[in-house]
């Protein structure tokens, strides 16, 4: 069974919804079973009200560019069949949720949450967890975990979005994939034992060493496990790094 994921973000006019304050874009990426799909949903909304001038410091989204775009009661069934039954994965979730929830309020959806159609992951809250008393925002989590967020000079649904997914499948990489990968040859070598007996007269296996940038690579590598479980890589315990 395929694991779905949507990575999901939105922009608005302001800071609350029950100030009146609308979504302006809406981005979500999809996932499937920890790989990117070419499925994506994207849009700008006319909010029907000014943005905050702080709001727009922060996103670059201006009044008059979403003058001709569609209302959210316009995508509204679409955006909810593309989310449905899906695992949403959001940087602080209740904000975003909440503003989702109320927008459906407001064109006649009410009866639907978004937490009632969607399992959802809070990265803000799963980043806490593993990094307490640091900061934990998105670009701080982008450092964290060595991933490029070099275009990001504003914020944007669609590009946090995209971002999001590097970071969150960073953060959630299990070490213990590796050690299943492993069993799973060890089981292999001993069920070829037992169909054959090892040919006595046989070479030694060649050893290869890891060049200077292999090594590189391998010891960035570690740092990034170690960092995404918390200080508990083993092969950095077992070098003494």
């Amino acid at each position: 069974m395929q694991t779905r994921q949507i990575i999901l973000d939105t922009e608005t006019t302001g800071l609350d919804p029950t100030q009146g304050h609308r979504v302006i874009e809406i981005g979500c990426l999809e996932l499937l079973n920890r790989r990117h799909t070419d499925q994506q949903f994207h849009v700008y909304l006319q909010p029907d009200r000014a943005i905050d001038p702080e709001a727009i410091k922060v996103h670059g989204i201006t009044n008059e560019f979403l003058a001709n775009q569609p209302r959210f009661a316009d995508i509204a069934d679409k955006f909810l069949d593309f989310v449905r039954g899906a695992e949403l994965i959001i940087h602080n979730a209740a904000f975003d949720v909440n503003f989702l929830n109320h927008e459906l309020r407001r064109c006649g959806r009410g009866q639907i949450l978004i937490e009632q159609i969607c399992t959802i992951e809070d990265t803000l809250l799963l980043a806490r967890q593993r990094h307490p008393g640091q900061r934990n925002n998105l670009d701080a989590l982008c450092k964290r975990y060595n991933v490029d967020n070099a275009q990001r000079t504003l914020h944007g649904a669609l590009l946090d979005a995209e971002i999001l997914a590097d970071v969150y499948l960073a953060m959630t990489r299990r070490q213990d994939s590796l050690f299943i990968q492993e069993r799973a040859v060890s089981v292999q070598r001993s069920e070829g034992s037992r169909r054959a007996a090892r040919p006595q007269n046989r070479s030694p296996l060649p050893v290869l060493c890891a060049n200077a940038e292999e090594q590189v690579e391998h010891a960035r590598y570690l740092e990034m496990l170690d960092k995404s479980s918390g200080g508990l890589c083993v092969w950095r315990q077992l070098e003494g790094v």
